[in-house]
């Protein structure tokens, strides 16, 4: 397995033909004394860029037309990098290649009306056209390839950029559709010849690089992260792009790293410098959230990667590398405490379908917020793994499923079901373990929630609205009803309605809203995706106490407010727990923005631990903290967090 370095650059320089001076300031040893200076031990270097452009001394005709005669901009990237101790892995653009695609237009994909593909779409809109990968254009890839491997051999590794699956309708995906007795006339069929040519150019490339180095780490971009299970045999590692402030959000990263960490392979989170997105020249980010970013890679066991452009003359931001300096300081502080840890979970959250991914974001959100260990796992993991399993909302189970499941029940494992997960025939017939008798989907659009007593602590005392269609569902014989549906006086329409939103509540009903059967619950209710998309915590909290009930020693309780995170994760004999506070702020319509670091005092916490720790403190300053050890639990004060703490039980 390859080892990731852990305080990582991704250094783009997507520079068009109109540029005239490139390279023209560049300064190898300042280059890599930058790079030093900033506590970066590995960069992304780049050979070919989206525009098509080499930057290395080549005679193909590729090379960058605005690039100094015989300045070899790649090799002496490398040369200075690998003289400081600094990895030099090596990026390829794939499917975007605007050199390519002007000089072949025949190549570049074809939507299904046969129109070219363009990201973004409309042909007077700036962007990249791009690539059909079952077009003779792979060859043209591959050549490029060879060449490099030969030239830089042997190579840290090879970035492959920009490789999803790509449906296209040009006559070589046509005719290769027709030979695998596929209809090129089916979306659903284009789609799986895409994946077919992906995986195939995938196995290819990366047999390239192993027999040219074979130490040498292989990724291809842009791959679909919840389905990574066919991909990763072509891959050393996963990295996880996420700019926060370019689209991803800050839930990207979070949701997704509880998946990858379960493939088996080291992996990485990536950010980026920018204030926005890639190539945000001049944008800078606050420092705080670079700190916040990159803590929350280390809090997830992933190494870190933080994104860059180098200006096209070859210079370095030298604020941007302070700010990345500053942060990968921290990293490089903190290293003795992350080499090895592996972060630990007692919950597997079961994969929804595709459309359903707001479903995902929002068990995520809930979990992190209830501060549960938890995973999200393909429906053939290893159950055994976890204590309890949740199918969140729209869970599709196969009878091999359903036969796996029942066997964790029946073994003592916990369970947790919502929505139509475990129920089928429109809501009618259901997995025998949830303890219901399912009626069908409600005709209301919106219901109310009655907690019952069992679960009613600390919950305001009134009927909580739940936006979206549920299932009628009652207790069936030996479960118990932990609260009920109170249903609106009518269904609203334009033929009868009250007031500006859903109808009031009426009267309670014989449904349940909430049902534990043993060491089984299920809520009838979508409430992960009600919760992404609506943030209501009637749904948090009747998930809270189902958990309460199914889970009753979790392994960190923790008493703060809902914002702070935390993450338990083992290093051999120690425990780490991660504690991080750090509060994004709405301050565009589309932009969360972390400015600054607001302390948290005198924060519990309780770790559910074999045996009592020989000593507690605070890393990497190695501050001792007084604790104590009952009932299978050690309890210590954390005095104060000033964004990010690690607690060490050793």
């Amino acid at each position: 397995m390859s080892k990731l370095r852990t305080r990582q650059v991704h250094l783009d320089f997507h520079t068009g033909p109109a540029i005239p001076d490139v390279g023209a300031g560049f300064d190898a040893r300042q280059f890599a004394a930058t790079m030093k200076r900033a506590h970066v031990n590995s960069v992304t270097v780049f050979a070919k860029c989206h525009h098509g452009h080499l930057y290395y001394n080549t005679a193909r005709p590729e090379r960058h037309p605005g690039l100094a005669k015989g300045l070899n901009l790649l090799y002496e990237q490398i040369e200075a990098l690998h003289g400081e101790g600094i990895g030099a892995p090596i990026y390829i653009s794939v499917q975007c290649d605007e050199y390519a695609a002007n000089a072949h237009p025949e190549w570049i994909a074809q939507n299904a009306d046969g129109s070219p593909v363009r990201r973004p779409p409309g042909i007077f809109t700036p962007g990249w056209q791009i690539l059909d990968m079952s077009s003779p254009y792979q060859e043209f890839v591959a050549e490029q390839a060879r060449e490099i491997l030969g030239k830089f051999k042997p190579v840290d590794g090879i970035f492959f950029d920009m490789c999803w699956d790509q449906p296209s309708t040009s006559q070589w995906a046509v005719a290769g559709m027709l030979k695998e007795n596929l209809n090129p006339e089916s979306e659903a069929d284009r789609a799986a010849y895409a994946r077919k040519v992906a995986l195939g150019y995938m196995k290819r490339f990366y047999d390239m690089v192993k027999a040219s180095s074979r130490g040498a780490t292989v990724y291809f971009n842009c791959r679909r992260l919840d389905q990574l299970e066919g991909d990763i045999s072509w891959l050393t590692h996963v990295e996880i792009e996420a700019l926060p402030t370019g689209g991803w959000g800050y839930q990207y990263f979070p949701r997704h790293v509880r998946h990858v960490r379960t493939l088996g392979k080291p992996y990485l989170g990536q950010t980026a410098r920018f204030h926005k997105s890639w190539a945000d020249f001049g944008g800078l980010k606050p420092y705080a959230a670079l700190e916040y970013e990159t803590s929350l890679m280390m809090a997830q066991g992933a190494a870190c990667s933080v994104g860059d452009q180098m200006h096209p003359r070859g210079k370095l931001d030298q604020a941007g590398y302070a700010l990345i300096g500053k942060a990968y300081a921290r990293v490089e502080a903190r290293e003795p405490w992350l080499e090895g840890a592996v972060p630990l979970a007692q919950i597997g959250v079961l994969q929804t379908p595709d459309e359903s991914m707001r479903i995902e974001e929002g068990v995520t959100q809930m979990l992190v917020q209830l501060k549960h260990q938890f995973d999200i796992i393909a429906h053939d993991a290893d159950f055994s793994r976890y204590e309890l399993l949740i199918l969140p909302d729209a869970a599709q189970l196969s009878p091999e499923t359903v036969r796996r499941l029942s066997a964790f029940i029946r073994g003592g494992g916990a369970m947790l079901a919502t929505g139509t997960s475990g129920l089928w025939d429109a809501g009618r017939k259901t997995l025998p373990q949830l303890g219901i008798r399912p009626e069908g989907f409600s005709p209301f659009s919106a219901s109310y929630v009655r907690f019952g007593k069992q679960i009613a602590a600390n919950i305001p005392e009134t009927d909580h609205v739940i936006y979206d269609r549920g299932i009628r569902v009652r207790a069936a014989a030996g479960a118990e009803k932990l609260a009920g549906v109170v249903e609106p006086y009518f269904e609203r329409s334009w033929r009868k309605f009250c007031s500006h939103r859903q109808t009031p509540p009426d009267r309670i009903t014989p449904y349940a809203a909430a049902v534990q059967f043993r060491n089984v619950g299920y809520i009838p209710f979508m409430v992960f995706d009600g919760y992404a998309n609506h943030g209501n915590l009637a749904c948090r909290w009747l998930v809270e106490k189902l958990l309460d009930r199914l889970l009753p020693e979790p392994l960190i309780r923790v008493k703060g407010p809902a914002m702070l995170e935390a993450s338990v994760l083992r290093q051999g004999r120690r425990m780490i727990v991660h504690l991080l506070h750090y509060c994004p702020q709405r301050r565009t319509p589309t932009l969360d923005i972390v400015e600054d670091v607001v302390p948290l005092m005198d924060v519990e916490i309780s770790l559910k631990m074999p045996r009592k720790p020989g000593r507690v403190y605070l890393a990497p300053e190695r501050r001792p903290l007084e604790f104590g050890y009952a009932r299978g639990r050690a309890r210590v004060v954390v005095p104060r967090i000033d964004g990010h703490a690690m607690v060490v039980f050793e």
